[in-house]
């Protein structure tokens, strides 16, 4: 019998063999709009890097530190504004606080999970998995995001509903009790938004004046796009 485990981590993923990064304010959900126009990503650690590598590439920078736009930069980490930018320009540079950190250090196959592409990357992912996947919460600088914890919850059951309705490869899941208890936070959709709108992190956007950008990362399953990170660059997963 092929048994999928199905676990939650904090910042370092525990499998060798499938994860999703969620990094739901923003970049997670700003990494899954911008596959709308751009046939690759590459995240990066820091600003110079970023630079550098647009020089290379022929590419649109795109970046924050503590939520706010890298000065010099022709985008923040805003998946609205991304959505706006026109260009003809097809790769994106992108460097977070925290999201593009995150995935520097995973040594799996990675998908980006937010709540905007839940249900697909739910699906992906079990087309994708061997035998372990493991949702990754980004958190901020360290330290523990409701948001993050909550959207992972909306993943994990959509993977959840997946196995239930469709065939797969698995016979059964096995999913640990931090990931069940994830589950369990994110049933009820408006209390979601509700924690998730008056988080740490939410308040900082607001702040900055991003407050469109927590009522669009707050949309669920509203593109069918996953990202997969590949060879230090993300593409659009074929799926």
């Amino acid at each position: 019998m092929k048994e999928l485990k199905l676990t939650l981590s904090f910042e370092k993923t525990t499998s060798s063999d499938a994860s999703i990064m969620v990094d739901a304010l923003r970049a997670s959900t700003t990494i899954t709009v911008a596959l709308d126009k751009y046939e690759k990503i590459i995240p990066v650690l820091t600003k110079e890097e970023a630079i550098k590598i647009a020089i290379e590439k022929n590419g649109v920078l795109a970046g924050e530190r503590t939520g706010a736009k890298i000065n010099g930069f022709e985008l923040g980490n805003s998946p609205v504004a991304i959505q706006k930018y026109k260009t003809n320009l097809k790769t994106l540079i992108l460097t977070t606080s925290n999201g593009t950190r995150i995935l520097n250090e995973m040594k799996s196959k990675v998908l980006i999970g937010s709540l905007i592409n839940s249900k697909s990357v739910g699906k992906a992912c079990l087309k994708l998995a061997n035998s372990h996947v493991d949702v990754v919460m980004a958190g901020v600088r360290g330290e523990f995001a409701i948001e993050d914890y909550l959207v992972s919850g909306d993943i994990i059951n959509s993977i959840k509903e997946d196995f239930k309705k469709n065939k797969t490869k698995f016979q059964s899941l096995d999913i640990s009790e931090y990931a069940q208890s994830a589950v369990l936070g994110s049933k009820n959709h408006e209390l979601l938004k509700k924690a998730i709108y008056n988080s740490k992190s939410s308040n900082r956007l607001k702040n900055l004046g991003y407050n469109d950008d927590i009522d669009f990362s707050l949309q669920k399953n509203i593109s069918n796009n996953v990202g997969i990170y590949e060879n230090n660059e993300i593409r659009k997963l074929n799926h």
